[in-house]
């Protein structure tokens, strides 16, 4: 079974963690919805969502990906979490998947992953980010980094990131319940 962590930090956008959650689990993926705080974490637009674990408690789990969703404030608290950097590069290191949307391609460029890659971003975001390569594409994959640009682009970067743990074959299975155009 493929394991994905997903952190959640307070302030978090939550059209974009919840379709990847959503997504990933309908793909047959074991997700860790981890928070940065205890109890419930209030997103961008007030929704409440109570996380699976607390990102302490997430650890030493071999994971296959890590998710970083959106959200200004809720980026901004991902990156000041030093879990969540540690994570990223444990990650990272073993050449593990390693996506991010929205606001939250700023963090992995803070936390020095995204040096030769080509990736996009909300727009908002962009004087932030540290690579070369900005693409206007809606969902970017370069190696083991995978990016997108914000919640209309949710739907799409969750059936691509089951394709890069399950195949494309995997995602039409799961769409064809969800109806999505990706």
């Amino acid at each position: 079974m493929k394991k994905v962590l997903v952190p959640l930090a307070p302030g978090f956008e939550e059209v974009e963690a919840l379709t990847v959650v959503d997504i990933l689990r309908r793909a047959g993926a074991e997700v860790t919805l981890a928070g940065t705080i205890d109890g419930p974490i209030t997103g961008r637009n007030k929704i409440k969502v109570l996380a699976d674990t607390g990102l302490d408690n997430a650890f030493p789990a071999d994971y296959d990906m890590i998710v970083l969703p959106g959200g200004a404030v809720g980026a901004e608290n991902l990156k000041k979490d030093p879990r969540v950097k540690q994570a990223v590069e444990r990650l990272n290191q073993k050449g593990r998947f390693v996506a991010a949307i929205c606001a939250a391609p700023a963090v992995l460029s803070a936390f020095g992953v995204l040096k030769g890659k080509t990736i996009t971003s909300h727009f908002s975001v962009r004087s932030e980010l540290k690579t070369e390569r900005i693409s206007e594409g809606r969902v970017v994959t370069d190696g083991n980094i995978i990016t997108s640009q914000g919640p209309g682009t949710a739907m799409e970067f969750a059936f691509k990131l089951v394709e890069a743990l399950f195949g494309p074959e995997k995602a039409a299975e799961v769409n064809k319940g969800v109806l999505a155009r990706f």
